[in-house]
């Protein structure tokens, strides 16, 4: 199993129609075939910058790399997470 992660910041102000509107767009990934274990959720810590974690996993490496290619996804990598997210890391991890 492979989970893909990424912590965010967007550049929206916080509580903004703007980052709901993100968010909303963020969650209709997870109709994506394959992504299982979808969550979004919001930092609590003030230790880092970020704002938001996003999270899914993949049973293996075909259907990642098929959600990677996935075009709802890669639309919502041009349009929508490139122009509006400020900061981000990626996190992809098999269990040990």
């Amino acid at each position: 199993m492979i989970r893909h992660a990424a912590i965010f910041r967007l550049i929206h102000p916080a509580g903004s129609a703007e980052e709901a509107s993100f968010l909303a767009a963020l969650a209709e990934l997870a109709a994506i075939p394959g992504v299982g274990d979808f969550q979004i959720a919001r930092e609590i810590s003030p230790k880092n910058d970020f704002a938001f974690a996003v999270s899914m996993t993949f049973v293996d490496d075909a259907a990642y790399a098929a959600y990677n290619i996935h075009p709802d996804h890669v639309e919502f990598v041009e349009k929508r997470w490139i122009p509006e997210v400020a900061q981000f890391m990626e996190h992809d991890t098999v269990a040990l």
